[in-house]
């Protein structure tokens, strides 16, 4: 059986196209809190995650990181900086043990070259990343921080929540999965940790989330998007 199980990237690659990369590059595991890639280096290597989940940042101007995405396992990284010939555009640090198949920058091209129809999924991955920034910084002309916090966890519940309790009535309780820290979530909404905090309170405070050490718990999905409108 093949070591690339199908995820976000992979699940639209036929098997002999995930084979062949399987064959073009190498294993690689990394400690929680490794780098896989530094913002600034040259690219040498693209990574396609097979377990584990990563974060992508760069560092803000006035100090501490500014957080551009989660990517969980079957995802590529890394392609950008491979296909432009640029440095790497962002930090990327594995949130959990991470397993990756390192493909050179070289071969990974090739293998492009040779398969058009992978080429066509990379842009349209692009396309979705794009948009999904456009979205982001839309949000922070339409929403202050609260809002923002509460955007950012709906989508956290969404891609990494599972069901928890009975829920409020007429609601639904789910435990997010993912470990960010306050500091992670202020540099993903672009707010201080103080208003961060402020957030989560607020949000406590109307019966819609749950905090403790290492647990984030959404009581009511529903109610917690519908806040947002």
């Amino acid at each position: 059986m093949s070591a690339l199980e199908p995820g976000p990237f992979l699940a639209e690659l036929t098997p002999a196209e995930r084979a062949r990369l399987e064959d073009l590059g190498h294993v690689r595991d990394f400690g929680r809190g490794e780098t896989l890639f530094v913002e600034g280096d040259r690219s040498a290597w693209v990574a396609i995650l097979l377990k584990g989940r990563v974060k992508a940042y760069t560092y803000r101007e006035q100090g501490g990181e500014a957080l551009l995405a989660v990517r969980e396992p079957g995802a590529l990284l890394g392609e950008v900086a491979a296909i432009d010939g640029l440095p790497r555009s962002a930090t990327v640090e594995a949130l959990e043990p991470v397993r990756a198949l390192a493909v050179p920058s070289a071969a990974f091209m090739r293998f492009l070259e040779e398969n058009g129809r992978v080429s066509i999924i990379i842009m349209r991955m692009l396309c979705q990343r794009w948009r999904d920034a456009d979205r982001k910084r839309a949000e922070f002309g339409m929403f202050d921080a609260t809002g923002r916090v509460a955007q950012r966890l709906v989508e956290l519940a969404e891609r990494f929540g599972v069901p928890y309790g009975s829920g409020q009535p007429g609601g639904e309780s789910v435990r997010i999965t993912l470990n960010l820290s306050q500091e992670e979530l202020a540099g993903w909404v672009g707010a201080s940790r103080e208003a961060v905090s402020k957030a989560l309170r607020h949000l406590r405070g109307h019966g819609l989330i749950e905090t403790g050490r290492r647990r984030l718990i959404v009581h009511d999905l529903q109610a917690l998007r519908e806040h947002i409108r």
